[in-house]
């Protein structure tokens, strides 16, 4: 048993989830209550694609946004503000917005904190992603990470043509999507590292399942379910497949590399294979 109490080997505690160690029922509540109720525990629930030792395509895109001061941007989805520092000072104007009301009040807590110069006049708006009429044509640059995450995809294609409609001619849209692939090649490599240990095929399965928390997916559709949570995980082909319906004709992704380190299961184990991933998209408004 290590520090946090968990077994050895088992699981750690969503956009992209760590593993949980949690084997009960999802709750299902509202969604803008669960994200709120789990605001305060965001940092030990989901991974950080801006810690240390993951490699973000995001950041360079960001960085490589020409004559920043005179844009806005809209970090869409701001969560608890982990990417407001990498906005203010660069951006002339910055608008995050959450549904979930705690989450907002956390990220104003948090740019208090911090100090950043400029973190005063960002702009907070509470209200989901696809209700942005009042913004339409206002922002050069959105960003949503790990925040187009609808479980109803009728949702996803309203808030991608909402983002669509509020990016200027030429703006540019970012962010990070949660990879259901890089689910299915840790599932591989955990049912690899079985077999090697000898166990037989339907044990090394099972080992699989369990440690890669199968029961929180619906593989199918490409869902997560975990204390209330509810979130889409995507393919590729998904992305490009609902970017093209919301009016973006092209959409660039790279893969958000993860260390294999303990935030994912087995990860040291597998130090000499290729890393884990999330899909970090650009797409720009015709």
């Amino acid at each position: 048993m290590d520090a946090t109490g968990r077994l050895d080997g088992e699981p750690v505690p969503g956009c992209r989830p760590k593993p949980s160690g949690d084997r009960s029922v999802p709750d299902l509540e509202d969604q803008d209550r669960s994200w709120s109720r789990a605001a305060s525990r965001y940092d030990d629930l989901f991974l950080d694609p801006f810690r240390p030792g993951v490699e973000n395509p995001l950041l360079n895109a960001i960085r490589a946004i020409p004559d920043p001061a005179s844009k806005t941007v809209a970090d869409l989805g701001c969560g608890t503000g982990p990417l407001l520092p990498h906005l203010i000072g660069r951006f002339g104007r910055v608008v995050a917005l959450d549904f979930a009301p705690k989450m907002v009040e956390l990220a104003k807590k948090r740019l208090k904190a911090s100090a950043i110069p400029g973190g005063d006049r960002v702009e907070f708006v509470v209200r989901p992603m696809d209700r942005l009429d009042d913004f339409r044509g206002a922002f050069d640059v959105a960003v949503a990470v790990n925040s187009i995450v609808m479980p109803d995809v009728r949702d996803i294609d309203r808030t991608l043509a909402a983002v669509r409609a509020s990016l200027r001619p030429g703006g540019v849209f970012l962010g990070i999507m949660p990879a259901m692939d890089a689910i299915h090649y840790h599932t591989m490599l955990l049912n690899d590292e079985a077999l090697d240990r000898g166990l037989d095929p339907e044990e090394a399965e099972r080992h699989a399942t369990f440690q890669g928390e199968h029961h929180f997916y619906e593989f199918a559709f490409g869902r997560f379910e975990f204390q209330g949570l509810r979130q889409k995980f995507w393919q590729p082909f998904e992305i490009e497949h609902r970017f093209a319906k919301a009016g973006f004709p092209k959409v660039e992704l790279e893969k958000v590399l993860y260390p294999w380190d303990e935030t994912i299961t087995g990860g040291p184990t597998f130090a000499d294979f290729p890393r884990s991933w999330d899909w970090s998209f650009r797409a720009v408004a015709p």
